[in-house]
């Protein structure tokens, strides 16, 4: 097959997939007690241990109680949001050919797999792609490329969103979950949600990989998942510099916390895959620290889409080619992803077409000696419940974001 996409892109019907049915995601549940897990997990060279230490008290899970932060896991969260704008620009992108279609095929076939239902509730069947759907991005670092996802090990996941598509597929609601957040971890990926206990959320991939990380963001917000997909570190650089970098506004003058220690300079900057994601990295220069860094990673997926759907792109078949196989040699998605079938249902998709959402949050605190982000209970409560039932529309209508990065 060859490398690149046929030259006439624009007018293809890609034939969809059947899809089969989906079940009702765990419940929410709750209750103080258990011990404090004090096994030793690795910490990184600027982060603190994503197992927050010794762990303390835990309360009601689901999103009223105290939140959390993100597990740990491969590489750095941007790549991740990168995967999803490349799904969405495929769709575009594969609007074109008989050829087109095969190629899609190559390009699903290229991507790694991985099951992170199989220990929850026995596994479940794939959710169709028509109707609503909600999709686990994770953005993964890990000091070891080979380390696997679905089991405990020196993951980190820097990003966590939940990304809800309405059934008419006009639109997608992208909730940031801070890794921060204080949330109920259960002890397994199989066990229910009021075992375990309370802990930073991004600790959740570091003890027991993808599968634990789906079931404490299920448990959290009691919302189904149906799909998973993860980017790595290296992903992220490959993805952007395929495009030939993107555009990134930088609301203040900065010197990188990362060697080279580059400096990033007020207004709008033109960076590769390298600068864009140490940019994207940054956050003790700012005064909302980690809030500030998921604006970021949402600025940076919204012109990582605009520049993939942009003409230069799309009528590139060399370019749109090296864009589609990074993205795809980038991610890890769950057995039932279908990449041609992503394609066909979210065509339209665009930057403007995305809203970002940080999960209602109350803050920061101390509890048991460490700096913790709380969930603010009856706020969450609602808008994962509009979530649910598909009402995100009317619950962005009634909740205004605020511009304070307070969700």
């Amino acid at each position: 097959m060859s490398a690149t996409i046929p030259a006439a892109l624009p007018a293809l019907r890609l034939h969809r997939g059947t899809g089969r049915a989906a079940v009702p995601g765990p419940g929410r549940g709750g209750r103080a007690g258990e011990p404090a897990d004090t096994r030793w997990y690795p910490a990184y060279d600027d982060e603190p241990n994503p197992a927050g230490g010794p762990g303390g008290p835990r309360g009601p899970v689901g999103p009223g109680g105290p939140g959390g932060g993100p597990p740990p896991r491969r590489r750095p969260h941007w790549r991740r949001i990168a995967l999803v704008a490349g799904v969405a620009v495929l769709v575009l992108a594969l609007v074109g050919g008989l050829g087109a279609w095969f190629y899609a095929r190559s390009l699903d076939n290229n991507m790694a797999r991985t099951d992170p239902f199989s220990e929850i509730t026995g596994g479940r069947p794939a959710k169709a792609v028509n109707g609503a759907l909600n999709i686990l991005l994770v953005g993964t670092d890990s000091r070891d490329p080979d380390a696997p996802m679905d089991q405990a090990g020196e993951w980190r996941a820097d990003t966590i969103i939940v990304m809800h598509i309405p059934a008419d597929h006009k639109q997608a609601y992208l909730v940031s979950i801070p890794r921060d957040l204080y949330v109920p971890i259960p002890e397994s990926a199989g066990a229910g949600c009021e075992t375990g206990q309370r802990r930073k959320i991004n600790a959740a991939f570091a003890f027991g990989g993808l599968p634990l990380a789906v079931r404490t963001v299920e448990c959290f917000t009691d919302v189904h998942i149906d799909h998973v997909m993860a980017i790595d570190f290296a992903g992220f650089k490959q993805v952007t510099d395929a495009l030939d970098g993107v555009d990134l506004k930088v609301e203040r003058t900065i010197t990188s916390i990362h060697k080279p220690y580059r400096k990033f300079t007020k207004g709008t900057n033109h960076m590769n895959g390298t600068e864009a994601l140490d940019w994207i990295r940054q956050r003790k220069q700012f005064p909302d620290g980690d809030f500030a860094r998921m604006r970021h990673q949402q600025d940076f997926l919204r012109a990582l889409m605009d520049k993939a759907a942009s003409t230069g792109t799309l009528t590139n078949p060399k370019k749109l080619n090296a864009f589609l196989r990074s993205v795809t040699d980038a991610v890890t998605v769950d057995q039932g992803f279908s990449l041609t079938d992503m394609a066909v249902q979210f065509r339209n998709l665009r930057g403007e077409n995305l809203t970002f959402v940080t999960s209602p949050h109350l803050g920061s605190q101390t509890i048991n000696g460490e700096s913790v982000v709380v969930s603010d209970r009856e706020k969450a409560l609602t808008m994962y419940r509009a979530m649910s039932a598909d009402t995100m529309a009317d619950w962005m209508q009634a909740n205004k974001p605020s511009t304070t990065g307070n969700g």
